[in-house]
């Protein structure tokens, strides 16, 4: 990946259906030398790496390149889409998940991705705080640190972050179970985790069928007024009814709705107990 806008490019990829899915895996699953088939499941799941690389990269510091965390995630994805059996009893998308912040984290941990001039500013910082420990029989403020290095106190402040936000993302919080690294219990707000991805799209699916169940004009009044945001008011000029009228359709196709939806999760839960 060369920078974030590769993954935005990814948008414009026609996403296949589950049972488009399911065929390609069938078929590289049979044929793993066949990379055409390999690398249209990568292109698949990239929204899983894109997820991870989020959630990771709001927990680094800015000396951490979005370009160096996609490519070690992108590593991991094909790794994961290469190794993956169903016969592990996992999803692919959990078993990938795995796969992708494994190889993030590995890679940040061997590597030292602070620059030299950074590193040398981390070093002065280190050799000035003990040199005033020695003088104050005590351990020196930043603002004291700063004074004595000439700089201001919040440069001195980012530069001990620089040094420690990168083991302190992983140290571990909690005991037993709940012992947790720091870096999973940061909220990224800016990516819907994969599980939210499938219940938006199961729900739409669910629309989607109800709609289709709807008398036309209940459902061209719906998609008036919700995909055309259009009023009652032009909504009745357009189908040539009033609106009032309209409005009553509205209401109609709503409750319509709420009762095809509730059958459609009722036979659900059925199935699923059978």
């Amino acid at each position: 990946m060369d920078n974030e806008n590769n993954f935005s490019s990814y948008n414009n990829i026609k996403r296949l259906s589950d049972d488009e899915i399911v065929k390609v895996w069938e078929a590289y699953l049979a044929d793993h030398d066949n990379k055409q088939l390999r690398d249209t499941l990568i292109v698949q799941y990239i929204y899983l790496t894109r997820y991870v690389v989020g959630r990771v990269k709001v927990a680094l510091p800015p000396t951490f390149t979005f370009e160096d965390i996609s490519s070690y995630g992108i590593e991991g994805l094909i790794d994961a889409v290469e190794k993956y059996t169903p016969r592990s009893g996992a999803r692919f998308e959990t078993y990938a998940l795995v796969r992708i912040r494994g190889n993030i984290i590995d890679k940040i941990r061997s590597q030292d991705f602070l620059p030299r001039s950074v590193r040398r500013k981390i070093k002065d910082v280190k050799e000035a705080q003990e040199q005033l420990k020695k003088q104050f029989g005590r351990p020196a403020t930043n603002s004291e640190v700063a004074e004595l290095l000439g700089m201001e106190t919040e440069k001195v402040d980012q530069i001990l972050a620089d040094d420690t936000t990168i083991t302190s993302i992983y140290e571990k919080k909690g005991s037993g179970d709940d012992n947790l690294e720091v870096i999973d219990t940061i909220k990224d707000e800016t990516h819907k985790a994969p599980h939210e991805v499938y219940e938006t799209k199961d729900i739409n699916n669910q629309l989607e069928a109800a709609l289709k169940r709807l008398p036309e004009r209940e459902r061209m009044v719906m998609v008036l007024y919700y995909h055309e945001n259009m009023t009652f008011k032009e909504i009745g000029e357009t189908v040539g009814i009033s609106e009032s009228r309209a409005c009553q359709i509205h209401a109609q196709a709503i409750m319509k709705l709420k009762n095809l939806l509730s059958e459609n999760r009722s036979e659900r839960m059925k199935k699923s107990i059978v």
